[in-house]
């Protein structure tokens, strides 16, 4: 229809004007029963969308059905007022004769009924749903939107496709965010509704004793059912449209529209229906209950047990099937990958963790996994294949297992309903609550109800929820496992970028002068020992370079190291701009060299049991006062010896940095505050 727009326009017009223009009985009615139509076409509008953003208008509309509702309110009392016995509205004497029976008591009751069910139940109701909507859409509009950035880079999804999903995401924030407020318009609507009607009681009592000289009796009998019949005549639809209010911000999960949904999701479990058909005719034969009871609950168990014998079969997990295969099982390519293990990572929840990953109850553990990859990938350079998220029943209910390559690596069990704090560790005072261990970095912590999370606060707790607890410790489980996570499959990702940028350097290096297989055991080595490949053609760089002279493993990631210096070394820094180390005695570190053996196609250090505990005892001593100082736990070596002692050292107290004199870049001071030794 062309010129919409004008109409609407002129109709918001004409609304306003309606508050000050008068206007005869009929059209009054004209306008009243539009009122009345306009809000059943809403309700039912409501309950047939699929999703909000096919309303995305409605907060708008809102206004503009509210406006149009006082604007009659104010139409209404002014002809109520001004004709007072000869006021001929069909519409309000229909409600104030026929639907009350012309007594204005209980017009009056069954209007502040309709008000209080309207402003405290469904009103108050949809305003905190559209609130608590409002509040989490924004908050997860980051986390969907690296989602969708996420995906286009993995070349998941079109830039067209993501252009369209970042537009939906922001309007489902714009639509939410205006709801929020909109529910407002109502609960006022309400509030409106109240002192009007009161207003006209006392305006037309005072009209007719002093105006046409009636009695309080009779003026009461004339104004207050007129008034009653008006206030009727507008809270009905006032009730339809704060219904459509709630069944649109309460639409968040649904997959059809509203009647199908209730229908199938009610119906679902046949025994439900049954059993209350059961009650029903046990209370209409046994009781003195009225008969029709027992035939509603006849008719119950009858639609139950026809409706079981069409629904489908289905089979469950741990169901014996008794029909036989078609064809040989495990014959095809597609088969056999169904039964291969091909995530990367994966997290199974146990089901009382199930509302915090799904979005339509709130939860946001999808998007922190999204923004999870994503940070991994800026800091260490590792392209993490998605990580798939399953419910299992193996695990306690909020329990979650986290797997790298099939194989668990940590299992926590989270409390949703409470928040972690946890002791940095100065704090002395207990907090009560259900003691644990902080499980990304093992610190004391304690599960504390919600109320007492300034107390934990105040006494120096750090206070975290149960889905930043899961993120945290994710994310710490990643980069301690990022060696494990750059397989053959996140290795190519990695090539094919950097093709994408530097083709001559990827065609010079793999595989003219380095295998495949040799520059990913490089990176995984430099990963293991935290450090980021993300600089990826430096390392390939310094690759081409030092391939010239030797293959070994452990001479390419050291030569990678050196070239990678300033990154290696630029977060040991300490404030006064120096590196703090502790360094090893010359005869030590020359007798760790001499115990550097073959091992199978790689070198380790090999000690004796007494020599190694002095060896790791003395270290953590050192160790030890350089932390009481302030500074990073940091052992400085020979060149030579550097990747045999980080690998000893790391492997029973992950955490510490291992470096060379040869990686420490000449702006650099490096100063010992102790010295190692046997």
């Amino acid at each position: 229809m062309k010129n919409t727009d004008v109409v609407v326009s002129l109709v918001v017009v004409a609304i306003v004007l309606l508050m000050v223009l008068p206007i005869p009985d009929s059209l009054l009615d004209f306008f009243q029963i539009l009122n009345l139509s306009l809000s059943m076409v809403i309700l039912f509008s409501t309950m047939y969308v699929r999703s909000a953003l096919e309303l995305s208008s409605f907060p708008t509309l809102l206004l503009i059905v509210t406006l149009f509702r006082l604007g009659l309110n104010v139409a209404s009392t002014r002809l109520i007022l001004l004709e007072g016995p000869k006021f001929q509205g069909k519409v309000i004497r229909t409600f104030g004769e026929f639907v009350v029976k012309g007594d204005y008591v209980v017009g009056l009751i069954i209007f502040v009924i309709l008000v209080i069910i309207q402003f405290i139940v469904i009103t108050r109701g949809a305003e905190r749903i559209a609130e608590v909507a409002a509040r989490f859409t924004l908050d997860a509009m980051p986390g969907k939107q690296m989602s969708v950035d996420a995906d286009l880079s993995s070349g998941l999804i079109t830039e067209e496709e993501a252009r369209r999903r970042r537009e939906e995401i922001r309007r489902e924030a714009d639509f939410y965010g205006a709801m929020d407020g909109a529910s407002k318009f109502v609960r006022g609507d309400a509030i409106a509704s109240i002192i009007i009607v009161f207003v006209n009681i006392v305006g037309g009592l005072v009209i007719g004793v002093l105006k046409h000289r009636m009695t309080i009796a009779e003026a009461a009998q004339e104004y207050v059912i007129l008034t009653v019949g008006d206030g009727l005549a507008t809270q009905i639809p006032a009730l339809l449209v704060s219904t459509a209010t709630g069944v649109i911000v309460s639409r968040a999960a649904s997959k059809e529209n509203l009647g199908k949904d209730i229908v199938s999701e009610l119906s679902k479990e046949s025994k439900v229906i049954m059993l209350t058909g059961a009650v029903l005719v046990f209370l209409g034969l046994f009781t003195p209950m009225p008969f029709f009871s027992a035939l509603i609950g006849g008719t119950l168990m009858f639609l139950a047990l026809y409706g079981s014998r069409l629904a489908p079969k289905e089979e469950y997990a741990g169901a014996r099937v008794t029909e036989k295969p078609k064809g040989p099982i495990l014959t095809t390519p597609e088969e056999v990958a169904e039964v291969l293990q091909s995530d990367t990572v994966e997290v199974e929840i146990g089901y009382g963790l199930i509302p915090l990953a799904d979005p339509s109850q709130g939860g946001d553990l999808l998007d922190r996994i999204t923004s999870i990859r994503k940070q991994i990938a800026f800091e260490l350079g590792v392209v993490i294949s998605p990580i798939r998220v399953r419910d299992s029943v193996l695990l306690k209910p909020n329990e979650y297992s986290v797997r790298i390559r099939g194989s668990e690596v940590a299992r926590y069990e989270l409390m949703p309903n409470r928040l972690l704090a946890i002791n940095p560790g100065g704090v002395m005072e207990r907090i009560p609550g259900i003691p644990t261990r902080e499980p990304a970095f093992n610190l004391e912590a304690y599960w504390i109800e919600e109320w007492r999370k300034e107390e934990a606060q105040q006494k120096g707790y750090t206070v975290v929820d149960a889905p930043t607890v899961f993120a945290t410790h994710l994310s710490e489980i990643l980069r301690r496992h990022a060696h494990e996570l750059l397989g053959f499959r996140e290795f190519d990702l990695l090539m094919e970028g950097l093709k994408e940028r530097f083709p001559k350097l990827v065609e010079d290096l793999v595989p003219s002068v380095l295998k495949p297989s040799e520059v990913k055991k490089v990176l995984q080595r430099l990963l293991r020992e935290g450090v980021s490949i993300r600089n990826l053609p430096t390392i390939f760089e310094v690759l081409l370079e030092a391939a010239e002279r030797s293959k070994d493993i452990d001479y390419l990631v050291e030569s990678v190291r050196k070239g990678l210096k300033r990154q290696i070394i630029s977060p040991l820094k300490a404030e006064d701009g120096k590196v703090h180390a502790v360094a090893l005695e010359h005869e030590l570190e020359r007798r760790l060299i001499e115990a550097v053996k073959e091992v199978g196609e790689e070198r380790e250090l090999i000690l004796n049991p007494e020599v190694s505990k002095s060896l790791m005892n003395n270290v953590s001593k050192s160790l030890e006062g350089l932390m009481r100082k302030g500074y990073q736990p940091v052992v400085v070596c020979s060149s030579s010896l550097r990747p045999y002692l980080s690998r000893y050292i790391t492997r029973v107290v992950p955490g510490i940095h291992v470096i060379s004199y040869d990686e420490i870049p000449e702006e650099y001071t490096l100063q010992i505050e102790g010295v190692v030794r046997l």
